[in-house]
């Protein structure tokens, strides 16, 4: 089984927190938090469709420049999404550049952002060709755990407490098509384009009878399958995965319940640890999470696997003392 996503943080434990996941047959990828983007290359940087960012401290939002800077010229629209005020924070730095050569149509980039509050969303349009000037209408919708979705996957989130709010986020994917080769190779078909959209059509649940036109080897034959008969031909249908994103917490009942219920049976829960329990009264002032209370959580939550992150520097060389404190907990040791 080929899972559709393949996430990975975006820098080591003790650096700027983000997480990037792309999509694995498609030419796209989601970003979780802004911070510094310099491990990610241009090509995987213009990959990304949607951005989660759960709150603008400068560790978690200075890599916007970057992305701006490689996606502008390109025809693009750019999903952006974070806590109340985060559409003014877009919006600031949008303003401190000079947009006098881009008022045509070679300059086509949309930036779309929405603010999450308790029980309502908000988004709000930024045109390059307008020079980003803030388009006054905005789009509101009710927010009740569901941020974004889309045939193939949907991401949920929660508002948690960092004395600014801040939103942890999981991504739920629908289910996985996997394809079996020897089947397609058993019926003359040839790997190609085709086969997202044979997916895209599945995960949209078209009709067993819509027909998909599928190429020849030479490129100019062509075949006509009905969806049913191909999906039971090629695909075996498996359950998604849940791959869940926390950072920068406090420890406390409310945040612990929202957490849990929204790491839920993940398959992946990142979640960071920034200090050691013996420096849970440093935690509490900070409002971050320690690693055995992150392991407690993941542990509490159900979740397969857990990755900690956003270690504080004080600990610098002791990374493998974090871990193992939060695996302790996670174990129930």
């Amino acid at each position: 089984m080929r899972a559709a996503f393949h996430p990975r943080l975006i820098n080591g434990p003790f650096e700027d927190p983000g997480l990037y996941i792309p999509f694995q047959f498609h030419h796209r990828a989601l970003l979780f938090d802004l911070g510094d983007l310099s491990p990610l290359s241009n090509r995987e940087l213009l990959k990304i469709s949607h951005v989660f960012v759960s709150h603008t401290h400068m560790d978690h939002f200075i890599g916007f420049d970057r992305l701006l800077r490689i996606s502008l010229g390109r025809d693009t629209i750019l999903h952006m999404f974070g806590p109340e005020g985060f559409t003014d924070n877009v919006a600031g730095k949008l303003s401190g550049y000079t947009w006098n050569l881009v008022a045509d149509d070679t300059h086509p980039l949309e930036i779309l952002t929405t603010d999450v509050g308790p029980a309502r969303m908000h988004t709000t349009r930024f045109l390059c060709r307008k020079r980003f000037q803030r388009e006054p209408r905005t789009i509101e919708a009710s927010f009740e755990g569901m941020l974004y979705a889309e045939p193939g996957f949907s991401i949920r989130a929660k508002l948690l407490d960092h004395r600014v709010p801040c939103l942890g986020f999981s991504l739920d994917e629908q289910f996985h098509i996997n394809i079996d080769t020897a089947r397609l190779e058993r019926l003359g078909l040839t790997p190609g384009p085709w086969l997202s959209a044979f997916k895209q059509a599945v995960y949209e649940e078209k009709p067993e009878t819509y027909e998909l036109v599928i190429p020849g080897d030479d490129q100019t034959a062509t075949r006509i399958y009905r969806l049913g008969e191909l999906t039971d031909a090629i695909a075996c249908i498996t359950p998604g995965q849940t791959i869940t994103y926390i950072t920068d917490a406090g420890y406390g009942e409310r945040n612990v319940r929202r957490i849990v219920a929204l790491a839920k049976g993940a398959d992946h829960l990142f979640i960071e640890a920034a200090f050691l329990d013996a420096d849970a009264g440093i935690a509490r002032r900070k409002r971050h999470l320690t690693a055995r209370r992150a392991g407690s959580i993941a542990r509490k939550a159900g979740v397969r696997r857990l990755t900690v992150f956003h270690f504080s520097p004080r600990y610098q060389g002791m990374e493998e003392q974090l871990e193992a404190e939060a695996q302790r907990a996670f174990e129930g040791r």
